[in-house]
């Protein structure tokens, strides 16, 4: 049987290259070696792409790797010769991982690419945008306002107050695992909160504080969608941030899957199918969303490029709706080798 040549893609320039390195860890050692040949590129803070052959861990530096080139419509290149490739698997998190640029990439160097498209990828980075598009469909989100780099320092708590309530949560518009996310209950940390949103993006966005049960759905699929139980955090501190998700022992734990009558899953289910295709997106995502005590089902965000180690929530979810880790890799990939096929029979020139 011929493999499937499949590059792992990881690290990057955003805040979360060292959770990138985790989740790539965890895939090369569970992809299926008998169906794939595994070649690794690392994506070091500087951005350049370095290529490791004939590894057997994660390399983590540039020591004996070969700095690629690429060119568009050939791919990866490195001594003269391009690298054989079937299909990019990206585990690149935050900024130019997950944001679109990465896969306008790859479709420059016309190859395949797990994961959402460009558009998809874009939309879902942007949390301004993803709410326009989710309550044009008629998918409830929480109510928010958006202030541009140039309205840094005409923002006042008690006018936002006054429309959002408390507590409120400030955050730069593109980043993800909460990195930048404040939650205020007062005008204490207003201004700091805003500095600090503003420092990672020039777009930030002031939420108002949904209480409910913060409730995950993983969602694979392009045509048809298998959609996970749905899983819980159970926070045992204020607020679920960076460090709880990522460095604190006891920040929160993962309920897998969670508590919820036959109903709540059902509408659960059926919100993240319809915010899935309403943001087109394709092979995974995880849609996060909170479930009031009155019953209501509120998307928070979608995560196109989810943590991907072997205990991060959205393989996990997908483990107990019976798609084991190692299978849910084989089938992102042939997921897209299948949009790679369709998108080729598409007319380019009349």
């Amino acid at each position: 049987m011929t493999k499937i040549k499949v590059a792992i893609l990881y690290g990057g320039k955003s805040t979360e290259h060292e959770v990138s390195i985790r989740s790539a860890a965890s895939i090369f050692n569970a992809i299926d070696k008998d169906k794939h040949d595994v070649k690794l590129i690392y994506i070091n803070k500087d951005g350049r792409f370095i290529y490791h052959e004939n590894k057997e861990i994660i390399p983590v530096d540039e020591s004996a790797g070969h700095v690629l080139s690429l060119m568009p419509a050939t791919g990866f290149m490195f001594n003269d010769r391009v690298l054989d490739i079937d299909v990019v698997f990206p585990v690149l998190h935050g900024n130019a991982g997950e944001d679109g640029n990465l896969q306008g990439m790859l479709e420059m160097l016309e190859v395949a690419y797990v994961g959402c498209n460009t558009r998809a990828s874009a939309v879902c980075m942007d949390k301004d945008m993803t709410k326009r598009l989710l309550t044009e469909a008629g998918i409830q989100v929480a109510p928010g306002l958006v202030f541009k780099h140039f309205e840094k320092n005409h923002v006042s708590f008690e006018a936002v107050k006054n429309v959002l309530g408390l507590p409120m949560f400030v955050k730069p518009v593109n980043q993800g695992s909460s990195v930048g996310v404040t939650k205020l209950s007062d005008a204490t940390e207003f201004q700091k909160a805003m500095d600090t949103a503003f420092s990672l993006d020039t777009k930030v966005m002031i939420e108002s504080g949904i209480v409910g049960r913060e409730i995950e759905v993983s969602v694979l699929g392009n045509e048809d969608l298998t959609l996970s139980m749905p899983g819980e955090i159970v926070s045992n501190i204020d607020f679920y941030d960076y460090e709880s998700k990522y460095v604190s022992d006891d920040g929160a734990s993962l309920r897998i899957p969670a508590i919820l009558t036959d109903e709540e899953i059902v509408k659960i289910q059926d919100v993240a199918a319809r915010t899935y295709r309403a943001l087109d997106c394709e092979g995974l995502s995880r849609v996060d969303v909170f479930l009031t005590e009155s019953g209501e089902v509120i998307v928070n965000e979608v995560n196109t490029l989810p943590g991907f180690t072997n205990i991060s929530m959205y393989p996990k979810l997908l483990e107990v709706s019976g798609v084991p880790y190692s299978e849910l890799i084989t089938q992102l990939i042939q997921l897209a080798k299948d949009r790679y096929a369709l998108n080729g029979q598409l007319k380019r020139s009349l």
